[in-house]
């Protein structure tokens, strides 16, 4: 190997002095990615290309392209594959989790017999053909074992803010195509950062359901909620009161204006979704009360439904107002959640209909796995500075809901 990488760098050098256009630093980072993936390969299958020894666990089976962006530029790297789909760069490692647990799932698809088409063009893509149902199951049980880690590992709080949320997937359940409930929490640390709490995945999200999920988020250590952020979810505020109670509950302003344009004929919903946003524009918490009155009672002559709906819903849409006003933009609306959802929908509308259940816990939990990482590294949510300005009973108690 080191003889064929120095001629590749002699040969560029070669290049950069005819032909001064040439990216030296660029090339000689793919030309070494390229090489120390060559020499991966070797000894994942114990054999060099066209070898054939007693020790060889597998087969080449040509390359793909792939972008990798790095600090000198993207560069487009030759990435070899394994004719199983076993082998992925350890240089490209950030990513790999979650790609290897969307190739299990479509390995599990395929060595089933039950994959859509576009399971289909992704197995030839990818060079999986010649699978074996103990290989997959390997690979299977390898990556359960990271997401039940992950999805156990003891929560160090306090979490002042909780968001949840739900996600729908097609899952195959006894020869039926179902749709399955995809359950997500994230929290913010007294420190500031953002961490994945917790995931399950369950027929439908009822009270009981939601109990379950949130005392084992408790059991695990989840502790010192102040504030829950989520849509109006089935069943989700009874759960709230008898697992976190004393948190108080805010409803998400994006859902709630949805669900107030439902109310109202389309050709005024523009109108209406404008006014109901004038709340969300005032300064501080007198203003903000004093303009959703207003725009209550601007509304209740022509509106009635929607003017009940202002009525039911005014505490819990502007709960955020006991809260710092340096938090306001993030903790009135679950869109730091929805965007998690969104790289969650992206990875599964790859597969499509889910084999099992399980192929949902392991898909999910590997992307959430990589984001919990990735939040850990990066900048905090909120300054110290200004969670130090929460106080324990500055919010006040959420009354239980009678049960659904």
């Amino acid at each position: 190997m080191a003889d064929e990488v120095t001629m590749a760098l002699l040969e560029l050098l070669r290049k950069a002095g005819a032909d001064g256009e040439v990216d030296f630093l660029r090339e000689g980072v793919r030309v070494l990615a390229e090489a120390v993936m060559d020499a991966e390969v070797t000894q994942q299958l114990q054999a060099a290309p066209h070898q054939r020894t007693p020790d060889r666990t597998g087969q080449r089976n040509g390359y793909r392209e792939r972008q990798w962006d790095t600090r000198v530029g993207s560069i487009q790297l030759q990435v070899p594959r394994v004719r199983d789909g076993s082998y992925y760069p350890t240089l490209l490692e950030p990513r790999r989790r979650a790609e290897r647990a969307l190739l299990a799932v479509v390995q599990e698809a395929y060595v089933q017999g039950i994959s859509t088409r576009r399971v289909d063009e992704l197995v030839q893509a990818l060079g999986l053909t010649g699978m074996s149902k103990s290989q997959v199951s390997r690979l299977c049980t390898e990556l359960d074992a990271e997401v039940a880690r992950f999805r156990s590992r003891p929560l160090v709080g306090p979490y002042p803010y909780v968001w949840l949320d739900a996600t729908y997937l097609k899952v195959r359940v006894d020869q039926r195509v179902v749709s399955q409930a995809v359950v997500i929490a994230i929290g913010v640390r007294a420190s500031g950062e953002r961490e994945i709490l917790g995931l399950d995945v369950g027929a439908s999200e009822d009270g009981a359901f939601w109990l379950q999920f949130l005392r084992g988020l408790v059991a695990r250590g989840l502790a010192g909620v102040q504030l829950v952020i989520s849509d109006a979810h089935q069943g989700l505020r009874s759960a709230l009161g008898a697992a976190l109670s004393g948190a108080s509950w805010q409803r998400c302003r994006v859902h709630f204006v949805r669900n107030a344009l439902a109310l109202v004929p389309k050709s005024a919903a523009q109108l209406v979704a404008a006014t109901i946003r004038t709340v969300f524009a005032q300064p501080d918490a007198a203003s903000t009360r004093e303009q959703w009155r207003r725009v209550r009672d601007g509304f209740a002559d022509r509106f009635p439904r929607l003017t009940a709906l202002l009525d039911e819903a005014e505490a819990d849409v502007l709960a955020y107002l006991g809260f710092p006003t340096e938090h306001w933009r993030q903790i009135w609306s679950n869109n730091p959640l929805e965007r998690l959802n969104k790289e969650v929908k992206r990875r599964s509308d790859v597969v499509g209909i889910f084999p099992s259940t399980g192929a949902v816990v392991r898909l999910v939990g590997m992307v959430l796995a990589e984001q919990h990482d990735e939040w850990q590294t990066g900048r905090r949510y909120f300054s110290v500075e200004s969670l130090a300005k929460l106080q324990p009973a500055a919010a006040p108690a959420l009354p239980a809901a009678p049960a659904s």
